[in-house]
């Protein structure tokens, strides 16, 4: 479309028309259709646990659709007894005390995200987004009318950024730095002297932090994600803490995120809640209160899993000549570089970038897979092993053989 183009024959907007598909939701979609089709693709694609939403969850659930209380309209803000509950919960998990009006229930963690940033970036207003980055970090950053500046980390540092280069990437516009432990794509855990460390350059630069707790559960080994605001209580008041039940409690689809901070931003989110969508399902929100009021054990069953294949999938990627694999610390991926197959020769093609090379894997050895460029990192490939053992084995050993064809 020409820049001459005049409002009236513009079909989409600009704002929204610049926006970019979700790569891992289409690597996916592209995925689960061509199994559909009959092939029998695996797939690394998504980030969603492959085991099912716990019983004692379902069951909250099943109640509460029989019960005509949640059959209305109810506060925009979230269910009372759930933003209780929550505060409850992050108490027990993070040592963070915080007040339920602090607390805005929200259509999953991409909502939680994208209010956020709405309710604290004016236009021109810098995001620091250290990369690799999540795919929905960006996109949100430019809807609230921010300008994304990517820190870019890599494999020799476990994928952690420095408060040097956080330093080095502040503007007199910088308003906000991302901060996510643990991460994905690359499943980085910052220990708490570094978690400390950005905190404290945050307070001293008078900066804004939102960080992303999700994955605070899924750690392995000596790992431990510490929550900022918990370490670094002089933050408080410009922190935004974003998490949810998706990946700790197997409940992707249940769609129940959360946003934690002052309460003059959280009621600015809840008011831009209240006109695009109102409340959260009820019934989602009844089964998040289950979720987040109940035990652990179900996450402790899941961690132990992943953890297994983790060092499965790690061993596996790294037999393969040409891709170095770091083990992740946390989250259920592994971010290996693949930079020393590109423009090796494989089954008559060079792939130039990781792009042409996932495409390559998905047609030949019927394996889907992320490319670093929708992270924001070229070079490196995304997998998930949130998928059943036997899967995950066959899927590599396909990559295995594949990749072992590559020559000069």
């Amino acid at each position: 479309m020409s820049a001459a183009t005049s409002p009236s024959e513009r079909r989409v907007s600009a704002r929204i028309g610049a926006i970019s598909e979700s790569a891992t939701l289409a690597v996916d979609a592209k995925a689960k259709a061509l199994k559909a089709a009959g092939r029998p693709v695996i797939g690394f694609g998504a980030g969603e646990p492959d085991f099912p939403t716990p019983g004692y969850i379902v069951d909250a659930a099943v109640e509460a659709c029989r019960n005509p209380k949640y059959h209305r309209y109810t506060p925009a803000g979230g269910l009372p007894e759930l933003k209780a509950a929550i505060a409850e919960k992050t108490l027990r998990d993070s040592g963070y005390e915080v007040d339920a009006s602090q607390i805005l229930v929200t259509n999953g963690g991409k909502q939680a995200i994208y209010e956020a940033f709405a309710a604290i970036l004016d236009p021109g207003d810098e995001v620091i987004v250290p990369a690799p980055y999540w795919t929905t970090y960006p996109e949100s950053i430019r809807l609230a009318g921010g300008v994304p500046v990517e820190v870019v980390a890599d494999e020799t540092t476990g994928y952690r950024v420095s408060v040097e280069q956080l330093e080095a990437a502040r503007t007199e516009r910088t308003k906000v730095v991302l901060f996510v432990s643990p991460s994905n794509p690359t499943g980085a855990v910052y220990s708490e002297a570094e978690t400390e460390a950005v905190g404290n350059w945050a307070v001293e630069h008078g900066l804004w932090v939102m960080t992303d707790e999700i994955y605070e559960h899924l750690v392995y080994g000596d790992a431990a994600a510490a929550s900022l605001p918990a370490v670094v209580p002089a933050l408080r008041d410009k922190c935004i803490v974003v998490n949810g039940v998706a990946k700790t409690y197997a409940m992707t689809g249940w769609r129940v995120g959360w946003i934690i901070g002052p309460k003059d931003v959280v009621k600015a989110a809840t008011n831009l809640q209240s006109h695009a969508t109102s409340n959260v399902s009820n019934i989602a929100q009844v089964a998040a209160l289950a979720a987040v009021s109940g035990p652990l054990d179900a996450v402790a069953e899941m961690r132990s899993a992943f953890d297994r294949r983790r060092k499965t999938i790690v061993h596996m990627l790294n037999e393969i000549n040409g891709v170095l694999c770091p083990e992740p610390e946390g989250a259920f991926y592994v971010y290996p570089s693949v930079k020393g197959l590109l423009g090796k020769e494989i089954r008559g093609k060079r792939p130039a970038d990781s792009v042409e090379l996932a495409a390559l894997i998905l047609d030949e050895a019927e394996v889907a897979v992320v490319p670093g460029e929708a992270f924001g990192t070229p070079g490196y490939l995304r997998l998930s092993y949130a998928l059943g053992d036997d899967d995950l084995v066959e899927g590599v050993s396909r990559l295995q053989k594949l990749l072992g064809e590559a020559r000069d």
